[in-house]
C-alpha cells in the first residue's frame, strides 16, 4: 500500500486557519459558540479549530466530543457535555473526512433533538462520495477519488498530516 500525502502539517495549519475565519465570519455576531468534534481525529481537528478560533475572535468556544460509533451509527451518540449546554447555541459539527456523510448526518441528527440557533459542519478533506444529503459548510479541500481509495488524518504529536491509499 503506497501513501499519497495530500496535506501537510503547515497545510493542515493554513487550512483550519481558514476556516476558523469563515467560522468567525458566520458567528462573528455570536458571543459563544459550540464546536463539537466527532472522536479521535474530529476532536483533534476540533480542538485546532477552536485554538485558532480563539486567536482570531473574542467569541468564547466551547468544546464538545462527540462519540459515534462509525461502524453502526444509529446507535445512541454521546457527547462530552450535557445537551443544556448547547441548547439554543450556535454549533459547528466538525469531522475530519467526509466520506459517505453517514457519520455527519446522524451527529446532525443528535443535535437536532435540542433547540439550536444554528447548526454548520466543518471537515479538514470533503471526498465527494455521499450516501446521504450532508454538505461541509467549511471544508479544507475536496477530492474526488475512487471508491477503493482511503484518506486518513494522522494527529499524533508532532506528526500531522493527510494522505490518500
Amino acid at each position: 500500500m503506497t501513501k499519497k500525502i495530500i496535506l501537510t502539517k503547515e497545510q493542515i495549519k493554513f487550512t483550519t486557519k481558514r476556516i476558523a475565519y469563515q467560522i468567525y465570519e458566520t458567528y462573528i455576531d455570536e458571543d459563544e459558540i459550540v464546536i463539537a468534534g466527532v472522536a479521535n481525529s474530529g476532536y483533534t481537528f476540533a480542538q485546532k479549530i477552536s485554538e485558532a478560533l480563539q486567536e482570531i475572535s473574542s467569541i468564547k468556544v466551547i468544546l464538545c466530543e462527540v462519540r459515534i460509533d462509525k461502524q453502526n451509527p444509529i446507535n445512541p451518540i454521546e457527547t462530552s457535555l450535557n445537551s443544556t449546554v448547547y441548547t439554543d447555541k450556535c454549533v459547528v459539527l466538525v469531522d475530519d473526512v467526509l466520506n459517505s456523510g453517514a457519520t455527519l448526518i446522524y451527529g446532525v441528527k443528535h443535535f437536532l433533538e435540542v433547540p439550536l440557533k444554528k447548526l454548520k459542519t466543518a471537515v479538514l478533506v470533503d471526498r465527494n462520495h455521499k450516501k446521504y444529503p450532508v454538505k461541509a459548510d467549511f471544508k479544507g479541500i475536496s477530492l474526488s477519488t475512487s471508491l477503493l481509495e482511503h484518506i486518513q488524518v494522522v494527529f499524533d504529536g508532532d506528526e500531522e498530516y493527510a494522505y490518500l491509499s
